[in-house]
């Protein structure tokens, strides 16, 4: 007897120490509990799913069965949905279609989610709720000490990020104000801007696609988001595919996986071939080791390798911004993009090989000055952006030491350097391989 209990013990030891690798189940926890209950109510059934609490994702879902290719991972009913339709059935509903000029359906969401987080014990969708992120590490919610530690063109996108959500308040504070009627207090103190920063990245990071047809009530923009409790807590990895769209006939949104996934392993979704600027600006968060990844080139950058005095600048400035050549100029693991290059080799061009532009837009060799010019730019450009980099980490670390209540959100962006990092150090050994190549 008792070497069977040694046994059972080290079973489950084992086990407990497997879990532990692969992540925490966190079933048990009340808010848990509570938001299983509500969606079951709602019609959701399932056995497969657990949250969990993973080491390098964090919150998570993981399969308590073995998945295979073809597999339904989730079918979450339409009830489950959070909606303009379900805005709309709500109280709320008849001070959107009065008012003029119509909101947009993301300011219809926005507000359902405020009123519905004040509404606290009273809210029918609390159990949602609670699970929701407190704070968000969008650009918009990131202090300015964090932004200015950004690559340059992603510094640029998280300004007018925080622009756009900015006038998004402004405009939306008299229909704010209308709502009055519907509370006790003051709309100025619930409806506040954090309070409306929070919804916006709620649905910015959270939502599906799911398209809508479009209400007279509501303003021109594409109506095509849905909340998606307990679906939402899926995690993404550039490196699996996935189904994923809304079944008329089962009136439930499925995801159905391309990919394989072990027992107790954490499931993954794409959210599409982002690379990590574009994740983090839309999500808050990168991907390591992501094979979409790329560093992103400024037309400042590119023009401050190039010769001041050359008679053609202006002309030759013109004609890549004409054609869409100062933008989206990256280096990647495949070392710099066609464009890129494109881009260096049109400003390379000699003042007696100037007249063959159009056939340097098209991909053509000119001549092998220019081919060795273009080159030597590339890596030029390639080491100051690992200086850059470099200095940026520095900078870094030392913030981390200094600014403790920074730290989440200095670690976010340090993740992004370093990917970087790594990706211009194979650029510029695969720029240094080409040179050697030529010479």
């Amino acid at each position: 007897m008792k070497k069977n209990r040694g046994r059972t013990g080290r079973k489950r030891k084992r086990r407990h120490l497997q879990s532990f690798m692969d992540g925490v189940n966190c079933s048990h926890k009340l808010e848990y509990i509570n938001l299983k209950k509500w969606l079951k109510d709602r019609g959701f059934e399932d056995s497969n799913l657990r949250p969990a609490q993973f080491w390098d994702t964090g919150r998570g879902l993981m399969t308590t069965r073995a998945l295979q290719a073809g597999d339904l991972v989730i079918s979450l009913p339409e009830k489950c949905l959070l909606t303009t339709g379900t805005v709309l059935s709500s109280c709320l509903g008849e001070y959107i279609m009065k008012w003029k000029p119509p909101v947009s359906p993301l300011i219809a969401l926005c507000t359902f989610l405020i009123a519905e987080k004040h509404a606290g014990e009273k809210s029918l969708w609390k159990p949602y709720l609670d699970v929701l992120p407190k704070t968000y590490t969008c650009p918009v919610c990131l202090e300015n000490d964090v932004v200015s530690l950004l690559p340059e063109p992603l510094r640029k996108k998280a300004q007018e990020q925080r622009t756009t959500v900015h006038e998004l308040y402004l405009s939306s504070k008299a229909f704010f104000s209308s709502l009055q009627p519907l509370f006790a207090e003051d709309t100025g103190t619930i409806f506040n801007y954090s309070a409306l920063e929070w919804a916006w990245c709620t649905i910015n990071t959270r939502t599906i696609y799911m398209k809508h047809s479009q209400r007279e009530c509501f303003s021109l923009e594409p109506d095509v988001y849905a909340l998606a409790p307990y679906l939402d807590l899926l995690n993404h990895s550039p490196n699996v595919q996935v189904k994923a769209a809304f079944n008329e006939q089962t009136r439930s949104y499925e995801i159905w996986t391309n990919s394989q996934c072990k027992k107790y392993e954490e499931i993954f979704i794409c959210y599409g071939p982002h690379d990590n600027q574009r994740l983090l600006l839309d999500y808050g968060f990168v991907a390591t080791n992501n094979p979409h990844s790329s560093v992103y080139v400024s037309s400042d950058t590119l023009l401050k390798y190039f010769p001041p005095l050359d008679k053609q600048r202006n002309a030759k400035i013109s004609i890549l911004r004409d054609h869409d050549f100062l933008e989206n100029l990256t280096f990647g693991w495949d070392g710099p993009s066609w464009r890129l290059f494109t881009a260096l080799k049109l400003l390379s061009l000699g003042a007696d090989e100037f007249t063959s532009w159009r056939r340097t837009l098209l991909g053509d060799v000119i001549s092998a000055r220019n081919e060795q010019q273009t080159l030597t730019m590339t890596a030029k450009i390639c080491h100051f952006l690992i200086e850059e980099t470099q200095h940026a980490l520095l900078q870094i670390s030392q913030l981390k030491r200094n600014k403790e209540n920074l730290k989440t959100q200095l670690t976010l962006v340090e993740a992004l350097r370093l990917e970087d990092l790594k990706i211009l150090q194979k650029s510029a050994e695969i720029l240094c391989n080409l040179n050697i190549a030529t010479t």
